[in-house]
């Protein structure tokens, strides 16, 4: 059986992203808002979710890739040795009257570049995930398609007819397909698309130009940071951990969910992998958002929120999509909003940890300290006692998980050094206490006899989220207890080929078939840290297999196979990569190049 990939690049602009395939077709695009329905859904139903494909009509071969350091996508189509053509599409983004200039707008390139190709251009829009078929009406030089919350438009230099009919076409000079939500374009067609076309490319490879980014596999970490940051949802400073739903961990899993929001969860790892690449823009609008969110909440931390701070985020079941190669259910919303996950003070106290740290901040931006110092270290002394759902969330299983004991350990460690920076005794001793109290949590999860640490209190069950014992400098990394715990886990859940299981135990819906594939680049990143650095090099390299053309990578990999599987691209995986190369690059002493 073939391995299985996901055969599509992604463009955005940080305010939208779309997946095209490498038959051309838009495959995923959802406007005006990551969480908004898709106007193209192939990804998720061929017939329902509409389509926006460019294509000859004879059989063909495609080769897609990136201009160099840009999210600006090449799909070649070669029909014949005397027939190709090529499609640039991008979302258009620059620095304009001192603001970003991001639109609604997708704007696609046709050229030839062998030949007189025929092609034709099918654009069907679709509006409530392909409940609502849009009306079409033709304009002199474009069509608009009527039904949604807005007008879409596209704006064409093809005889309209021919798109109109979905009738094939000589390409014989330059077309151009502008694809526009809401405000149409109203500027001239050919000059407008060719300098946004300069404009953008130009913005991404100078944004590559201005990141610290180390020697260690650099091509793969500018393609990961170019990722990462088209997942950041500008306006608010969200970043979402991916751009898709219910693509499955495993076929006929049932374990399909809307990745389309932002995980508190996850915010110390992002704000770590920005900073490595020294992108202190997108860390601040992350803590703004944070802080937004934080104080607007005054009981619990939920572990997601929608990109707008949003806290309901009702799961929904879209029975009538057929779902990613028949794979159901199809679900918008996450349930996993209403979980309770302690770990989340913790990721948040760290992840502010930077603004008493990093001189780059001005003192003003942190004058509420006692107030938010007095916040977070309430919250853990609420929880630090309570079984929660953990990490994984799991959906109807409750316990004292060690991650989540490590996170307000990390937590109440971040705190301590914050109050001595503002020299607040009180908070330093609560501060203390709390990590005193996490640390004792911690210890309870221990097995003596294994030399491991285990998933929760009274467990025997592993888990690779507590390889981030090592990483958070809990445990010493030069230690004998660290060295071993590190090889307890790789013992049980490591693969041949360095990937690596969450964990192998029955969770809700059974035991998980494919591994995750961030927990392999924490394993990497441990290996890096206690010293195994030829370890590390070979099992980073060996990881990199599992990217799809584009050095895309998906939340989960199967053993078998190494086919990849959940939603995609996984904004974690790659923030994890980066992590992981930047720890490797360090140990090597390789910053920078010499």
């Amino acid at each position: 059986m073939a391995r299985h990939t996901y055969n599509t690049g992604i463009i955005g602009n940080c305010a939208f992203l779309a997946h095209i395939n490498t038959n051309t077709n838009v495959e995923w695009l959802c406007w005006p808002r990551f969480d908004s329905t898709f106007i193209f859904g192939g990804l998720l139903d061929k017939e329902k979710g509409g389509e926006f494909s460019i294509l000859p009509q004879s059989d063909y071969t495609s080769h897609q890739y990136y201009l160099e350091n840009s999210n600006v996508l090449v799909t070649e189509i070669t029909i014949d040795e005397h027939n190709s053509y090529r499609v640039t599409d991008f979302a258009p983004r620059y620095y304009y009257n001192q603001r970003y200039y991001k639109p609604l707008m997708l704007i696609r390139k046709i050229e030839a570049i062998n030949g007189s190709p025929r092609v034709k251009v099918k654009c069907t829009p679709v509006s409530d995930y392909g409940k609502i078929k849009l009306t079409v009406n033709r304009g002199s030089n474009h069509i608009q398609f009527l039904g949604g919350d807005e007008n879409i438009r596209l704006t064409t230099n093809i005889p309209i007819s021919y798109v109109f009919d979905e009738h094939a076409f000589v390409l014989n000079e330059p077309k151009y397909l502008v694809l526009t939500y809401g405000e149409p374009l109203e500027a001239p067609l050919i000059s407008t698309a060719e300098r946004f076309l300069m404009e953008t490319t130009q913005y991404w490879q100078t944004w590559i130009k201005h990141s610290s980014i180390a020697t260690f596999y650099q091509p793969v970490v500018i393609r990961s940071a170019l990722t990462l940051k088209i997942h950041q949802y500008e306006d608010t400073g969200a970043i979402i951990a991916a751009s898709t739903t219910s693509l499955p961990e495993s076929p006929g899993s049932g374990r399909t969910w809307d990745y389309r929001y932002c995980w508190l969860r996850d915010t110390y790892y992002v704000i770590t992998a920005l900073n490595h690449i020294g992108h202190f823009e997108e860390m601040e609008k992350y803590f703004g958002y944070v802080t937004d969110i934080s104080t607007a909440e005054d009981k619990r931390y939920q572990p997601l929120y929608g990109i707008t701070g949003k806290k309901q985020l009702t799961e929904i079941i879209l029975e009538d999509l057929a779902g990613y190669e028949g794979n159901q259910p199809v679900r918008i919303g996450n349930q996993a909003f209403e979980h309770i996950q302690n770990d989340i003070y913790g990721q948040v106290l760290i992840s502010l940890l930077p603004l008493y740290t990093d001189h780059r901040f001005i003192f003003s931006e942190r004058k509420d300290s006692v107030r938010w110092l007095d916040f977070l270290l309430s919250k853990i002394e609420a929880t630090i006692d309570e079984k929660d759902a953990g990490i994984w969330e799991f959906r109807n299983m409750a316990d004292v998980h060690c991650y989540s004991n490590l996170f307000q350990w990390a937590g109440a460690s971040a705190a301590e050094k914050m109050a001595r920076t503002i020299d607040n005794e009180e908070l330093v001793n609560r501060a203390i206490a709390m990590k005193n109290r996490a640390a004792e949590h911690i210890e309870s999860c221990y097995d003596p006899v294994r030399k491991v640490y285990t998933n929760a209190a009274g467990g025997t069950n592993l888990d690779a989220s507590t390889i981030q014992l090592i990483l958070m400098n809990y445990l010493d990394p030069t230690s004998d207890r660290a060295k071993d715990h590190l090889i307890a886990l790789e013992k049980e859940l490591k693969t041949d080929s360095g990937l690596f299981y969450r964990y192998l135990y029955k969770d809700d819906f059974g035991k998980p078939k494919t591994t995750f594939l961030v927990c392999a680049f924490w394993y990497v990143e441990a290996l890096a840290a206690v010293g195994r650095i030829d370890d590390a090099i070979k099992e980073f390299e060996s990881l990199l297999q599992f990217s799809n053309h584009l050095l895309l990578f998906s939340e989960d990999v199967d053993e078998t196979d190494g086919s990849q599987w959940g939603n995609f691209p996984q904004a974690y995986s790659h923030v994890g990569l980066m992590n992981a190369a930047y720890r490797i690059a360090m140990k090597l002493d390789r910053p920078v190049f010499l």
